[in-house]
């Protein structure tokens, strides 16, 4: 039986990403890539990350003053009613800034400290999905809502892999070591520009798994509960929960072998 507190946070959580996605989708720019390399158009997208932020937890607050929150674009509070909303108002900033349609809302409800409510809009695409602990993940686009499926598991060698890259250069050049060391091992790697998108790929049987380092709790969040309840393994380094120093996300076969292999490599520091 559904929780009520959860569902209401899912009802929630599903507004308000579909109202932030129209705002991003509907004031981007058409010009915006045009002048890609200067200052102005890098200041607009920051506009309308804040503004996506802004619009999400002030329609939170409205139904929900007791709330706390954890916001890529600053939004900080600790609240009392023991429910933390976890939101990236645009994951996949830099694809935005091009017209590049991966880019997506992500928003996650925590309860005590645990993930129960996870929701991820991408606009561009036509889909959302979403998930509620222990009541399976689900997508919803042009063909109506369905359930999620991870993969059925593939042999490692055959896995299509995603993985995303540092904007600091001597973190980049490290991961592209380790990319260029798993290539020869797996079926080929893939790189979106979005961890909320690629962890719901993963979640909708798109891709058989997905690594990366130096994301933060509002990257994460939703995908990840989205594609645990979609029958992926998530992870960090062995024995440890997603983190900044390394999350992975893959279908049951072949999350243990890469994760191995990315401890193997040194994915998780310079």
């Amino acid at each position: 039986m559904t929780d009520p507190l959860h569902t209401e946070l899912l009802a929630l959580a599903q507004e308000a990403a579909r109202r932030a996605g129209e705002l991003l989708r509907d004031g981007r720019p058409a010009d915006l890539a045009v002048a890609a390399t200067k200052s102005s158009p890098i200041d607009v997208v920051t506009e309308m990350d804040i503004a996506a932020e802004k619009l999400i937890t002030g329609l939170i607050s409205e139904h929900r003053p007791d709330d706390g929150f954890l916001g890529e674009e600053g939004a900080s509070s600790e609240g009392t009613s023991g429910i933390r909303w976890v939101i990236d108002p645009l994951d996949g900033t830099v694809n935005y800034l091009y017209g590049l349609p991966t880019w997506a809302v992500s928003i996650a409800a925590e309860q005590d400290g645990e993930t129960v409510v996870g929701v991820v809009g991408m606009p561009l695409r036509g889909e959302t999905c979403h998930a509620v602990r222990g009541g399976g993940a689900w997508g919803t686009g042009p063909q109506g809502e369905r359930a999620l499926s991870c993969r059925p598991t593939a042999p490692l060698d055959q896995a299509l892999v995603s993985t995303g890259f540092n904007y600091v250069t001597e973190v980049r050049t490290h991961q592209a070591d380790v990319a260029q060391r798993l290539i020869p091992l797996l079926r080929d790697i893939r790189r979106s520009g979005s961890a909320a998108v690629d962890l719901c790929d993963v979640a909708a049987g798109r891709l058989d798994g997905y690594y990366e380092r130096g994301l933060h709790p509002w990257d994460l969040a939703a995908g990840d509960l989205i594609a645990r309840e979609a029958g992926a393994l998530t992870g960090g380094r062995p024995g440890e929960r997603p983190a900044r120093d390394l999350t992975v996300a893959a279908t049951p076969g072949v999350f243990e072998p890469l994760q191995r292999l990315l401890e193997d490599f040194g994915a998780w520091h310079d």
